[in-house]
């Protein structure tokens, strides 16, 4: 059996617990270590350190402090790592905590951390969802259910200083074309929520004003939500610090491609095992600048989608030059309308977007002006038939049933 070699007490702050870090930064000590070839297990608490509850009310997503998240285990330190090295990581299993059999999905107000479709749904919205072995199905979401394809959202190893003071500067200079955007272009440095493993002293202090925040994917890895990225992956890490430092956390049930609620996918509790390796010089010898990835070989088996066009015209009509954003936006807008014609709120079934195995791609960006996306949305995942045919949508949803709604409070 592989050794546990970090725990998280649901019932106890992610604050008090010295494995845990919710910020990047070189000097954050490693919270264990292991050789090359070992494999070990690591707990994780959900992304928000379990502050959001498994309850019909949307308040917990509307008034978390988005400055805690996200809390990660580790780092892991690997004997024999070095800067320039490539850290092979291997996801041999992934799972629940046997104590949380549930996770959640949510829209963040747009007063505090937005998402994709933040003009859509400007208000905080949630829905629960239980775990019943490979599935999942909601309460709040009726007439669905699906095998869930567990991954890590979150996952990367730590910046040397150099690469940190160019994710800050870049970051901080970008947050200066439009300082009182609503939600922000990104998230500089905040010291006073900051957990820095067990860090202490004046190290911590001077570390929690630079520690670069947890949200966006950069080089190293780290948020990137890729749901391919489940158990059977095999990563390829660029290594920047002696000993790598790996954290992981961010855990996902099931994510739609694109994670486009944001409070996205499936979060949960749970752990993953683990085995890691090293390939000596391995970001000169392949030229790798951002992680490389084998993906899954286990992966829910749908084979019948609904594709939603999208192309890169706005919403107001507004044309854009090969804006894929703009097309993706317009290809989910365009299969919430469908959904509501099956008596789907439109909430529930932007939750069923962030949710399930849809899968997200770039279909065209070469014909000017309009760049094309599709969204595949599985139809095995309904107890009824979405597809379109002569006699029109028969309303199998029916009404009184909605995602827990909290409007801002002014």
């Amino acid at each position: 059996m592989a050794e546990t070699l970090i725990k998280v007490d649901l019932k106890q702050s992610a604050y008090e617990n010295e494995q845990v870090h919710n910020r990047w930064h070189p000097d954050i000590p490693m919270a264990c270590w292991v050789k090359p070839g070992e494999d070990f297990i690591l707990e994780t608490y959900d992304w928000t350190g379990g502050f959001i509850k498994n309850n019909d009310s949307a308040d917990d997503v509307r008034d978390i402090d988005l400055s805690i998240v996200h809390f990660l285990s580790g780092p892991v330190g690997v004997h024999g790592a070095e800067a320039g090295d490539l850290l092979v990581v291997d996801l041999l299993d992934i799972g629940t905590k046997a104590e949380s059999q549930w996770g959640f999905n949510g829209f963040f107000s747009k007063q505090n951390g937005g998402g994709f479709l933040t003009e859509h749904f400007p208000h905080a919205q949630k829905s629960i969802w239980d775990f019943h072995g490979l599935f999942t199905k909601s309460r709040h979401i009726p007439n669905v259910e699906f095998a869930g394809l567990i991954h890590p959202g979150l996952i990367g190893c730590l910046p040397d200083p150099k690469l940190l003071k160019a994710w800050n500067d870049r970051e901080i200079d970008f947050i200066k074309t439009e300082p009182d955007r609503v939600p922000p272009l990104a998230n500089p440095p905040f010291a006073s929520t900051a957990h820095m493993g067990k860090l202490t002293g004046d190290s911590r202090k001077k570390a929690a004003a630079e520690g670069a925040r947890t949200v966006p994917p950069r080089e190293h890895g780290g948020n990137c939500d890729i749901k391919d990225l489940s158990r059977g992956s095999k990563i390829y890490f660029p290594v920047y610090v002696d000993g790598a430092g790996l954290s992981v956390g961010d855990l996902h049930f099931s994510q739609g491609d694109g994670e486009i609620t944001f409070c996205g996918a499936i979060e949960m509790a749970g752990w993953v095992h683990m085995r890691v390796n090293l390939i000596k010089g391995g970001m000169a010898k392949y030229g790798v600048r951002n992680p490389i990835f084998k993906p899954s070989p286990i992966t829910p088996r749908y084979d019948d989608y609904l594709i939603f066009e999208g192309i890169s015209v706005d919403e107001a009509g507004k044309q854009h030059y090969l804006d894929v954003h703009v097309a993706y936006r317009q290809a989910c807008l365009n299969a919430i309308e469908y959904l509501t014609k099956f008596g789907y709120s439109r909430a529930q079934a932007y939750s069923i977007l962030g949710t399930a195995p849809v899968q997200g791609h770039i279909s065209g960006v070469v014909d000017i002006p309009n760049a094309c996306a599709t969204l595949w949305l599985p139809t095995q995942i309904f107890d009824f038939d979405i597809r379109p045919n002569a006699d029109g949508p028969i309303r199998h949803v029916k009404g009184g049933v909605d995602l827990p709604l909290s409007l801002d409070r002014t």
